[in-house]
């Protein structure tokens, strides 16, 4: 453009010096390029021969740029919404509203929930493992009627990790795995350690590591120690990402027991007191860890402005004001104030290109597959930013405070449609069997196991099915693109209500499908035998109410 404004200095018409004065403000603006725009067309007869090259060239550079622009692939952003709290074995508060920031404008695509310290003793742990625990029926029945499923959770003793996301993301969480690695009493308990979900998302491979490691002022580098036998240890059963690292974007967080040294009490106190944060983040143990250990300096960390989250008197914001009991005497020693929640990330980084050794065939091959690699990170770029990293005070039930961050995920979807389209055939109702009509959109690792579920709408989790129906043994036809499962009417309810079908994946462990929502009605013959209630009962009014607003 620089060209052209050039030659239109060098033109003395009379008629473009009111037009050149204008085109001349604010080079930046949109306005101003389009009055040049129009100025070129008006005066393109009387360009001089030797100066159309030039403008041709600068046209078709700019052209060049807008192209490219155009042509740009579309990126999606998504909103992740991470909480990590030690609950000190503590039941849940009544209201996590604000938790979860539910009354935000914004609301968030994804959840990720790591809580340590769940209370596990014997009887509750029994029970835990056969119900819900507590913990995750809160969150589950605060989240179901906004639309949220749990996709995934695992629990070890205390540490708990969970994953919600909306309904319309479910049939894009695929390849879903758990695992979990032992810390406590030289690996052999599982009160200290790491669970994990991995899973891919859109055709990004997510990792989400909650972690509680030792304790103790002391106890700096056995926290690394720790963090890096977690590393090594945790494996999963994917090719893209076998272990932690391997993945495009990792989250690690929770109780990681860092603590602020060398500085005594007082010192630390008025820095909180004043504000005055960054005075502590020299001395904080993680932060100094990273400069020495570099496994931990490839992970980033929002500023610490918030301050310390542990520890506290229980129903108060006053940091640790009680006095312990030794074996002998009474010792009046405090716990120091300290960061020991967390949330921290890792972004792959680029795989560079290296030689291609031709002497070698393991060589080609591996690196044929880093240029696989390469040529996703490039085609399917991923990129996050923190935009809150924050605790949230008003919680009192534990000696923790509860830890907050929220990021946005901007990337290009690998995938866009899922791999199976279902729906409901005829009307459906407990009078009769019914039929599903279902057809895989692209090839998947289908498997005998794999079967179709009937959910109410405002469904909590992969598990809160109605009724299934494996889609092998209960098939009735089927051809090349679509084929028919029935479900038996004795596993329809009677009082019928608003369902949604779901194909459940065996292999990959998530849900593929989802259809419309579809009508269940109710059961005349139930009716007719005064079996069937006058109308819903509250609970499913209330679900099915909240998911159509």
């Amino acid at each position: 453009m620089d060209e052209i404004n050039r030659i239109f200095a060098t033109m003395g018409r009379v008629r473009s010096e009111s037009m050149a004065s204008d085109a001349t403000q604010s080079t930046g603006s949109r306005l101003v390029l389009r009055q040049r725009l129009h100025q070129l067309l008006t005066f393109v007869e009387d360009l001089h021969p030797k100066d159309e090259r030039k403008v041709a060239k600068t046209l078709d550079n700019a052209f060049l740029v807008c192209g490219k622009r155009a042509n740009r692939p579309k990126r999606d952003s998504f909103r992740l919404h991470m909480v990590t709290w030690n609950v000190a074995t503590a039941d849940p508060p009544d209201d996590v509203s604000s938790l979860l920031h539910l009354n935000s404008p914004l609301s968030p695509d994804i959840y990720a929930i790591g809580l340590q310290e769940v209370y596990s003793g014997p009887l509750r742990f029994l029970s835990d493992s056969v119900f819900d625990d507590p913990w995750s029926h809160l969150l589950m029945s605060t989240l179901a009627p906004r639309k949220y499923v749990k996709i995934s959770s695992i629990r070890m003793q205390g540490l708990l990790l969970l994953f919600f996301s909306k309904l319309e993301h479910v049939p894009f969480i695929r390849d879903i795995r758990t695992t979990y690695t032992r810390t406590g009493l030289f690996g052999y308990w599982g009160n200290k350690g790491a669970v994990s979900v991995h899973l891919s998302f859109y055709g990004h491979m997510l990792c989400f590591l909650n972690c509680h490691l030792s304790a103790h002022m002391n106890y700096a580098t056995a926290r690394v120690n720790e963090f890096e036998y977690i590393m090594d240890t945790q494996t999963f059963e994917c090719k893209q990402a076998p272990s932690v690292l391997d993945h495009r974007l990792v989250f690690w967080f929770g109780d990681l027991n860092f603590r602020i040294q060398d500085h005594g009490m007082h010192f630390v106190r008025s820095c909180i007191n004043s504000q005055m944060y960054n005075l502590l983040w020299r001395n904080d143990q993680l932060m100094m860890m990273k400069q020495k250990v570099e496994a931990l300096q490839e992970f980033e960390e929002g500023p610490l402005d918030f301050q310390p989250t542990y520890k506290f008197d229980l129903n108060s914001d006053t940091y640790d004001s009680r006095s312990y009991w030794t074996w002998f005497f009474f010792n009046g020693k405090k716990r120091k104030p300290a960061w020991t929640d967390r949330i921290l990330w890792r972004l792959h980084p680029k795989p560079a290109t290296p030689p291609v050794n031709e002497d070698s065939n393991n060589g080609v091959k591996m690196t044929s597959a880093l240029m696989k690699q390469i040529e996703e990170f490039t085609e399917y770029p991923l990129k996050v930013k923190q935009e809150l990293y924050t605790s949230h005070m008003e919680y009192g039930i534990s000696d923790h405070k509860p830890v907050i961050a929220l990021f946005s995920l901007e990337l290009r979807k690998m995938q866009d449609n899922p791999l199976v389209c279902l729906q409901a055939l005829g009307d459906w109702s407990a009078d009769i069997d019914s039929i599903v009509l279902y057809s895989p959109q692209q090839p998947f690792p289908s498997s005998s196991w794999d079967w179709i579920g009937l959910y109410k709408v405002g469904f909590t989790s992969v598990s809160d099915y109605i009724t299934y129906t494996w889609v092998k043994d209960n098939e009735v036809a089927f051809n090349d693109e679509h084929m028919q499962v029935f479900i038996s009417k004795e596993e329809i309810p009677v009082r019928g209500g608003d369902c949604v079908l779901c194909y459940y994946s065996s292999t990959l462990q998530c849900i593929v499908g989802i259809s419309e929502p579809f009508k269940v009605h109710e059961s005349k013959v139930a009716l007719e035998e005064g079996l069937m209630p006058e109308k819903l009962n509250g609970l499913d009014q209330i679900v099915a109410d909240e998911f159509w607003k």
